[in-house]
């Protein structure tokens, strides 16, 4: 069985966006902005944040993908 298209690309698109945020709170370290202990919390915060997303969006996919109740047309 192999993996769909959209679960890849869903995934890639999630793991894009953490690398960004991590490089935007990378960015604000090395210019001063964050203090290291702030930064490390940020790092934290973005990687289960963005975990947690794709968690939610893959649940829902999956949830689209294989419905338990199909809807009966009647007409």
């Amino acid at each position: 069985m192999a993996i769909p298209a959209a679960l890849i690309t869903g995934t890639i698109a999630y793991f894009i966006f953490g690398i960004i945020m991590l490089a935007v709170v990378f960015s604000m370290r090395s210019t001063g902005k964050l203090s290291p202990d702030d930064a490390a919390i940020g790092n934290v915060v973005v990687i289960i944040a963005t975990v947690s997303m794709w968690l939610f969006w893959f649940c829902a996919w999956l949830h689209q993908w294989h419905p338990l109740i199909s809807p009966i047309y009647e007409g």
